[in-house]
């Protein structure tokens, strides 16, 4: 199957095939062709450039087609369609009155608003005949290989990676909404049974089924928004059976969804009911059955520790991680939201691919990270939601950090994933630029999810997980206008 975008206002997110990430001054810029097109082939980017490096136009209001040609088209004078299916032949219109002349091929050539004929290889062609089909009969015959994408002059964008959600879940929290109106914080909420404990207690009462069914209704509504990639979180099952099955769920998105997702194991989310009070042995749980079964059944890409004030202590995740590491587990790191835990040092002393929250962070953590393979995420979902500082995005940059971001998208602290919203809080409580803000949630949330190889930015060879947008003034307006439907079309593979 091929794809043919063209009119593309502006292809934004350009990269070479070997940028994974974009660290400091490399996030401030956003590689963009105006007036361009773009080529799939199978789901992957083919080609792409600007619409002139094909076709030639001189006086027409029509529209052109090239797909699989480098020969130009030239239109002088008709508001005819020309359509030129694989051929290298040009095609040449001199006024509405002249015939169209086919060098060599059958293809056919639609021209809309005139009475003239086709001419192919020196003879008239009807509808009664081509090789003794009918035309409409050969132009289905092309539908069926070649899809044609007018983008109206609108942007294309690489699709978001969302590299942090927890969107498997039962129920929702909405009375816990009523008690943070009332001024109960994120830690009194949780040390009295509500948080985290409380969706562990309505999973566990959840099938299966019902839990995927649940899943996929979120899943299909972040895809709609923009979002071609996502890692998706356990730890609302806390014991071995439920967390099991919720990896399970996981994988059967993976299974059946378009979208990319990576599984990440966090078993270390909160301490069961049933372990209150014997944390250690909880932890004893997580590290001696959770975790051998859930490599045995290969249910997950990543562990995930909540290493965070009340919940659990530097100690506890090191051995977490240890054990991770004897099943070839790699790490990623709740870390920072509550208090300064030492999270991120022990995240970059186990590589961990990516250390997420960071809501409370001092410039240590800005010296431990530095050279390090790990990425620093930020979720100003959370933050807006439950009214926590904001992620010092800005100054990781300016110190060289590269920085991700993502939804945090679960039914206690940010029941949201649009993604295109934490652009704009990205701009608008982070200070940063439109383009760092977009490189934050592509390319570097992309690598944050360890996908940067695969996804995250318009790169031949990459999947072509695309944002087509309606016509807009300039990249800025995306987040500026952030609640305007501006996203005509999300094309997934």
């Amino acid at each position: 199957m091929k794809t043919v975008i063209y009119n593309i206002g502006t292809l934004a997110g350009i990269l070479p095939a070997d940028v994974r990430k974009l660290e400091g001054a490399q996030m401030n810029h956003v590689e963009c062709i105006e007036n361009a097109y773009l080529v799939i082939e199978d789901g992957i980017i083919a080609e792409f450039g600007k619409m002139s490096d094909s076709v030639i136009l001189n006086g027409t209001n029509g529209h052109v087609i090239l797909n699989g040609t480098k020969d130009p088209v030239i239109l002088n004078g008709t508001n005819g369609h020309v359509i030129l299916n694989e051929t290298k032949d040009p095609v040449i219109l001199n006024g509405t009155k002249d015939p169209v002349i086919l060098n060599g091929t059958k293809d056919p050539v639609i021209l809309n608003e005139t009475k003239d004929p086709v001419i192919l290889n020196g003879t008239k062609w009807s509808e009664e005949s081509l090789d003794e089909r009918s035309f409409a009969d050969a132009q289905d015959d092309k539908k069926d290989k070649i899809e044609y994408i007018d983008a109206k002059g609108g942007f294309v964008l690489p699709a978001f990676c969302d590299s942090h959600t927890h969107i498997v879940y039962a129920g929702c929290r909405d009375g816990e909404f009523r008690d943070k109106i009332a001024g109960l914080s994120y830690e009194e909420i949780a040390a009295r049974g509500g948080g985290i404990l409380n969706s562990a207690d309505l999973l566990h009462e959840t099938s299966e089924d019902e839990l995927y069914e649940q899943a996929m209704v979120r899943v299909r509504e972040i895809m709609a928004m923009g979002t071609g990639a996502v890692e998706i979180k356990s730890g609302y099952g806390l014991t071995v059976e439920d967390e099991l099955k919720m990896l399970r769920v996981i994988k059967r998105i993976k299974e059946t969804a378009p979208i990319t997702v990576k599984a990440n194991f966090l078993g270390a989310h909160a301490v069961g009911r049933a372990y209150r009070g014997r944390q250690a042995e909880y932890v004893d749980l997580v590290c001696n059955e959770m975790l051998p079964k859930v490599a045995e059944e290969g249910l997950a890409d990543y562990v995930d520790v909540f290493c965070d004030a009340g919940f659990f202590t530097v100690e506890e995740t090191a051995r977490i991680l240890e054990k991770a590491a004897n099943f070839g587990i790699r790490p990623k790191i709740h870390a920072n939201e509550l208090e300064v835990s030492g999270g991120v040092q022990v995240g970059v002393r186990y590589n961990a691919l990516s250390v997420d929250h960071l809501e409370k962070t001092t410039d240590e953590e800005i010296e431990v990270l530095r050279g390090s393979e790990t990425m620093p995420t930020m979720l100003p979902g959370c933050s807006f939601f439950l009214g926590l500082p904001y992620g010092r995005a800005k100054d990781y940059i300016e110190a060289g950090l590269p920085v991700a971001l993502a939804s945090d998208y679960n039914p206690g602290s940010s029941p949201s994933g649009n993604m295109r919203f934490v652009m704009a809080l990205g701009c608008i409580k982070m200070r940063l630029t439109p383009e760092q803000s977009l490189n934050a949630c592509t390319i570097n949330s992309a690598y944050a999810m360890g996908v940067s190889d695969i996804l995250g930015s318009i790169t031949v060879g990459k999947k072509a997980n695309l944002i087509i947008t309606k016509p807009v003034p300039s990249l800025a307006f995306i987040p500026y206008s952030h609640q305007t439907p501006v996203i005509e079309k999300v094309i997934i593979n």
